[in-house]
């Protein structure tokens, strides 16, 4: 595989993070309005469990792409499309990387320790603080809300390059060839 495309290992992270945080996003949404349950508790776990793995995902795409360079922009890109993808992609890498990171920040607060998977305890990073909890669930949640209106115009950028400019960027993610 050419410097033209993606690799493979990028392909596999970006579409598995990204099938996690629609996952999450939506159960964080649907947990939020239930009652306090065993059922809601679970799901709490559910949540931490997928956003724990989005948070190490995260970090692995990180190293992953320091390592290998991706592949470049259409010839044709205006440097203004360059500049906001370069941004874009900046705050879409800082969200998926903060959101977790506010989520177990807030939950060490609240005093609720993730256990990951039910098996590997991960250490709270703040004693409990019902104030700063609160904030920081606040954090969390626009922090999300915020990370879906950015993966909306991700999503719209990509389908304004394959079907407005006819151009590879969003076959190369999917990892078809390039249109001859």
């Amino acid at each position: 595989m050419g410097n033209d495309r993606w690799t493979w290992t990028a392909i596999f992270l970006h579409w598995v993070v990204a099938t996690l945080i629609v996952a999450n996003f939506a159960l964080g949404e649907y947990m939020g309005d239930l009652a306090v349950s065993p059922m809601k508790l679970r799901l709490y776990s559910y949540h931490k469990w997928l956003g724990v793995t989005v948070f190490a995902l995260t970090i692995i795409r990180l190293a992953w792409r320091a390592f290998h360079a991706p592949p470049p922009f259409p010839a044709g890109m205006p440097s203004w499309e360059r500049f906001a993808a370069k941004a874009a992609h900046a705050l879409l890498y800082a969200l998926i990387f903060i959101i977790p990171l506010a989520g177990w920040l807030g939950s060490s607060a609240h005093g609720f320790q993730t256990i990951y998977l039910g098996v590997i305890p991960i250490p709270d990073l703040l004693a409990k603080n019902n104030e700063l909890s609160e904030l920081l669930e606040e954090v969390h949640e626009q922090l999300n809300h915020a990370l879906l209106l950015l993966v909306i115009a991700h999503a719209g950028a990509a389908m304004k390059h394959h079907f407005i400019d006819k151009d590879d960027i969003l076959r190369r993610m999917i990892g078809l060839k390039g249109r001859k």
